[in-house]
């Protein structure tokens, strides 16, 4: 996943009354890029974690967005507005934007991931292709991580973000990312709204295992090994439930820096 050598030039687009920061690189079908959460295009260009640019090099116009209330993005007020069922809505709105008469491929990180699957149950026409990667805790093992999410929440407000930030550089750090840069980046939201960020994170999940096996998309899965907040259970549900899916799994530093590239030639099929 090595980042983009150029800094891609932030553009704005108001849509569902808010104002999108977005990136858009190369020509051709359009691919949407949805981060994760507390994070933005600016810390996964930092890091070169879960930066697809070279899907632009392949022939295709990527569109990368900073979430709701993350990044240069404005939010709103509402814990709900956050849950992946309801940031589907702004994948949706966005696709319709940038591609309104054909089908966009997109890519999830994490939180980016939920909100893809959400948004392709719930409108499967609009996609064509599917890259999941880092997918997140779901339905059994999602429990303790709302959980954390609520007790983050509950920490900003009764000190400040830096807590926040101090404490999650301080958490173990999981093998495949001791040799990543900048790991892990500060939290990236509008200071003001990260509680009501996490609040609605813990009220989030996956759809069904029965929902997902309607999907007949080709899907890339992607995962890395030995972190207990994208656990590798997750990406083998997932591969088990969407009959047309691939797998994968990273366990060194060095694999994680093929995930552009694999993105890019999976599209490029």
């Amino acid at each position: 996943m090595t980042g983009s050598t150029q800094e891609p030039r932030t553009e704005h687009v108001v849509l569902r009354g808010i104002d999108f920061a977005f990136s858009d690189q190369g020509r051709g079908p359009v691919v949407l890029s949805a981060h994760g959460l507390s994070s933005s295009r600016a810390n996964n260009r930092l890091m070169g974690l879960s930066d697809f640019s070279e899907v632009a090099q392949a022939r295709r116009r990527l569109i990368s967005y900073d979430a709701r209330g993350h990044g240069e993005s404005s939010g709103s007020n509402a814990e709900e507005d956050y849950t992946w069922a309801a940031l589907a809505g702004d994948m949706l709105t966005l696709a319709d934007h940038f591609s309104p008469d054909t089908p966009v491929s997109a890519i999830g990180s994490s939180m980016g991931t939920g909100t893809l699957l959400h948004a392709a149950t719930r409108r499967p026409e609009r996609f064509d292709r599917l890259i999941l990667t880092a997918p997140p805790t779901a339905w059994e093992t999602r429990a303790g991580q709302a959980e954390n999410y609520r007790k983050m929440a509950d920490l900003i407000e009764t000190s400040s973000p830096e807590t926040l930030a101090d404490m999650m550089g301080q958490a173990p750090v999981p093998p495949v990312f001791r040799e990543v840069l900048n790991f892990p980046p500060a939290p990236d939201m509008r200071d003001g709204l990260m509680p009501t960020i996490f609040r609605g994170a813990a009220l989030a999940d996956l759809p069904s295992l029965d929902t997902l096996s309607t999907l007949t998309q080709p899907t890339l899965i992607i995962a890395w090994a030995g972190d207990p907040g994208h656990p590798v259970s997750t990406a083998e549900m997932l591969h088990g439930a969407l009959s047309n899916s691939e797998l994968h799994v990273s366990e060194t530093p060095v694999d994680l820096a093929t995930w552009g590239e694999r993105a890019a030639r999976f599209l490029s099929r």
